[in-house]
């Protein structure tokens, strides 16, 4: 393997919320690897200010967080092996994984279909429901990491800059409780 040629450069994604992002591609000289590292400057913007009710739904809200591993890369690295092992390649264009993706997304709204609303951490599912939902919201996202990679976007770059449009689009003094598109308010 070809020694890797480092490139670094940073920019700003939103001067207001003082966010940096700072992008290290490396690759070969051959093309074959290319890895992007993000590190995000941790100044953001403050919480809103409002009263806390103390309702535990908000503490269910706000205190739910993912597992730190696998990254998005590794399970990105995980699907491209699957695949690759499979010869699968050949038949993952864009549109296909798309479609692929569309199904996936129909099967898991099948999940929620005729139930009414559900309360945050659907309490009232049996774990049967639940094994069914984890596998669902996985096909999602497997699919939308390969889609991802089959048109090179870099998902979690392109997701901090879509944040960021959103932070400029909605701004809290403007849409605080509100659920009106931004259109509505400008």
């Amino acid at each position: 393997m070809a020694k890797p040629d480092t490139k670094r450069h940073s920019e700003t994604l939103n001067g207001a919320t003082n966010e940096l992002v700072m992008q290290e591609v490396v690759s070969t000289s051959d093309n074959h690897a290319v890895n992007v590292v993000q590190e995000v400057d941790e100044c953001q913007p403050p919480p809103p200010k409002r009263p806390l009710n103390g309702d535990s739904r908000e503490d269910i809200d706000h205190n739910f967080k993912f597992s730190d591993r696998p990254t998005l890369e590794e399970l990105h690295a995980m699907h491209t092996r699957f695949v690759r092992d499979r010869d699968w390649d050949q038949f993952h264009s864009p549109r296909n994984v798309l479609l692929a993706l569309v199904g996936e997304v129909g099967e898991l709204a099948e999940l929620f279909q005729w139930r009414g609303e559900c309360p945050v951490g659907l309490t009232d599912w049996s774990a049967k429901e639940r094994t069914a939902l984890e596998e669902e919201l996985s096909d999602c996202l497997i699919y939308l990491l390969r889609l991802a990679d089959r048109c090179r976007v870099d998902l979690p770059a392109a997701a901090v800059q879509k944040l960021a449009k959103n932070e400029a689009k909605y701004p809290i003094d403007k849409v605080f409780g509100s659920s009106k598109k931004y259109t509505e308010y400008q």
